[in-house]
């Protein structure tokens, strides 16, 4: 059985259940269709450093579940030290975004899931290489068997299992989720203002629904540019459309408090900062200081429940092989 602990979203009143129906931003709903043997393996393939060509980088390196599901750094460190070229997205409630990256160019969790360990400036691997190392340990051949009913591993299998793991880590049960189901003392006069302002300046034109984002690509700098020295271009890297440079994947802002520094590059340094910018930059609103705080105090009501599970024991290498050198 899964050691993730699972939730019980309570069951909406009627009346509660017609408040948040009529708001654009709704309740997380609970996980569905999950395979908890996946989900096992895939939190031991998440955790694992063995993936990485250095043994000292794992998914939760860039994706720390301590730290709001990203490394709180302005661009990724990766291997060799390298310093990234973008912000690490969140990976809570990941699993709600219609794409993966800022520029979308993974379609879903799977497919996102293999591209850190084959990228140079990332894990450094290969795919073929990551698969050798995981036959050579003989509890995850015995557990992946165990899993997927095969002698072979593979690399789909490998991302199938992590992808599993990580539709696990929502977070629901945020004070907002509370008043949206009806406790009306969930939030405070101010972050009621707050959302409504939130609501009424045009914000929700792109962060509604579950997540509160990820459901659509946006230009950075609708009503006046954004000046950057970072060199992503968003979904023209994908598309090849010169019109589709500075559009990027609109972020979730679940759990926004805890995932700064904010931006694809990073450069918004808090939630007060941000919300400057997105304003005059997206809405042309330059919101008083007083506005500002308001909805400052209310994205910070969207922080939910964290994931809590046992931390896996990874199975051991009976490889006799010095250990690698840190990012040799």
């Amino acid at each position: 059985m899964s050691s993730v602990i699972p939730f019980v979203l309570v069951a909406a009143s009627l009346s509660s259940a017609a408040v948040f129906a009529s708001e654009p931003i709704q309740p997380i709903p609970p996980i569905k269709e999950i395979n908890l043997a996946q989900v096992e393996l895939g939190k031991k393939l998440y955790f694992d450093p063995r993936l990485s060509k250095s043994g000292f980088i794992s998914c939760n390196s860039c994706h720390n579940l301590s730290m709001g599901g990203t490394d709180n750094l302005k661009t990724s460190i990766g291997h060799k030290w390298q310093q990234g070229p973008i912000n690490s997205p969140t990976v809570l409630n990941s699993s709600m975004n219609l794409a993966q990256f800022w520029d979308g160019r993974a379609k879903d969790l799977k497919e996102q899931a293999g591209g850190p360990i084959a990228n140079p400036g990332e894990m450094a691997f290969t795919h073929g290489l990551a698969i050798d190392v995981l036959t050579s340990i003989p509890a995850y051949v015995t557990e992946f068997k165990q899993v997927f009913g095969s002698e072979k591993v593979n690399i789909d299998m490998v991302t199938q299992a992590i992808a599993e793991f990580e539709k696990t880590l929502v977070t629901p049960n945020s004070r907002f989720d509370q008043w949206l189901l009806g406790d009306k003392d969930a939030i405070t006069a101010t972050e009621l203002a707050g959302y409504t302002l939130f609501k009424e300046s045009g914000c929700v034109a792109c962060h509604n629904g579950p997540a509160v984002g990820g459901s659509s690509f946006q230009k950075m700098g609708v009503v006046e540019p954004y000046k950057t020295s970072n060199s992503a271009v968003g979904l023209s890297a994908v598309t090849g459309k010169d019109a589709d440079r500075f559009v990027f994947k609109v972020p979730t802002l679940r759990n926004v408090e805890m995932t700064y520094p904010y931006f694809h590059d990073g450069e918004g340094a808090n939630l007060t900062e941000a919300v400057d910018i997105m304003g005059r930059l997206q809405l042309g609103k330059n919101y008083t200081e007083k506005e500002n705080a308001s909805i400052v105090a209310f994205l910070k009501t969207l922080t939910g429940d964290q994931p809590s599970f046992l931390m896996p024991i990874l199975p051991a290498s009976t490889a006799m092989t010095p250990p690698p050198k840190p990012f040799d």
